[in-house]
């Protein structure tokens, strides 16, 4: 899960060494939470106009998760 989340992420960003992905235990509930670090100045294009893009990256890794049973959920910092 967390190398998707880095290939989608270093797509999109200008400077991709700058781009980190720590991943929390999972919690009660089972859901792993994934904490992606980019640059200060590649945020807005992690993040997109109305958070559209973030929205995006969510669907993909949520549907990514429900295939081997997991549930994830992403934190952008």
């Amino acid at each position: 899960m967390k190398e998707l989340l880095i290939d989608i992420a270093k797509g999109l960003v200008e400077k991709p060494d700058a781009v980190t992905v720590t991943e929390d235990a999972p919690d009660a509930e089972g859901i792993i939470l994934l904490h992606l670090s980019v640059d200060s100045e590649d945020t807005g294009r992690v993040i997109g106009k109305q958070g559209r893009i973030a929205k995006a990256i969510r669907t993909v890794m949520r549907a990514a998760a429900a295939r081997i049973d997991a549930k994830v959920n992403v934190d952008i910092d």
